[in-house]
C-alpha cells in the first residue's frame, strides 16, 4: 500500500488545484521560475483570476421593452418609488449585447475613484437598462453583494445626485437608490461595461 503524506492529505483540493496548474505550466514548456511569478507579478495574478472567474460575461439589453416591464422582469420584492421613466429615461434602441464585469476596489472609495479605475481599464459604468437586464438574468448575485450602476443618475429636489443599485434585505431582493457623492465601502461591486 502506497504511503501518503499527512501534509498532502491536509491540503486536499487545494493541492489538486495547485498540481493541475503546475502540470499545465510544465506541459507548455514553463518551469519553476514561471510559477514563482505568481507570487510577485500582480498583473499575472489578476489575469489568472480573471480566467478562473470568467469576469467578462454578456447580457442582452432590449431597449424596446417598456420601462415598467424592464423592472418587472427582475421580479424584485421592492422597488424605490423614485425609480421612474421620468427620473431615469432610457436611451438606446433595439437590442444590444454588452460584455460586463464587476469593478471591486475592496476599499473605501469615492464614485470618482471607481470611475477613474473603469476609465483606465477601458470600461464604462453600466446604465439603468443594463443594470435591469443584469438583474433579470442573474437574480441571485445581488444576494452576495450590492451592485451599483454609476452610468445613470437622478438629481432629486434637494440637489442630491442618486444612482441605482441592486441589493438585498434578508431574503428580499430590491432595486434602490444611493448617494453618488458618498463613499462606498469595500463590499460594493460596480457593474461595468467593456468599451467597444
Amino acid at each position: 500500500m502506497k504511503k501518503t503524506s499527512d501534509f498532502l492529505k491536509g491540503m486536499g483540493k487545494a493541492f489538486e488545484i495547485f498540481r493541475t496548474i503546475v502540470n499545465a505550466v510544465l506541459d507548455i514548456g514553463g518551469n519553476d521560475s514561471d510559477l514563482e511569478r505568481i507570487l510577485t507579478d500582480t498583473d499575472l495574478c489578476k489575469q489568472i483570476a480573471g480566467l478562473v472567474v470568467k469576469t467578462k460575461k454578456s447580457i442582452c439589453v432590449n431597449y424596446a421593452i417598456p420601462f415598467t416591464n424592464m423592472i418587472g422582469m427582475g421580479k424584485y420584492d421592492w422597488v424605490n418609488e423614485n425609480i421612474t421613466a421620468e427620473h431615469f429615461p432610457i436611451t438606446g434602441s433595439g437590442k444590444s449585447e454588452v460584455d460586463f464585469q464587476f469593478v471591486h476596489l475592496n476599499k473605501l472609495a469615492s464614485s470618482e475613484e471607481v470611475l477613474l479605475h473603469m476609465e483606465k481599464n477601458n470600461l464604462r459604468p453600466a446604465t439603468l437598462a443594463e443594470l435591469l437586464a443584469f438583474g433579470a438574468k442573474y437574480p441571485e448575485i445581488q444576494r452576495e453583494f450590492p451592485i451599483v450602476a454609476l452610468g445613470s443618475f437622478w438629481i432629486n429636489g434637494d440637489g442630491i445626485r442618486l444612482v441605482l443599485y441592486l441589493g438585498k434585505d434578508n431574503s428580499k431582493r430590491f432595486l434602490n437608490l444611493y448617494w453618488f457623492d458618498r463613499d462606498w465601502s469595500g463590499d460594493w461591486r460596480f457593474l461595468a461595461v467593456q468599451k467597444v
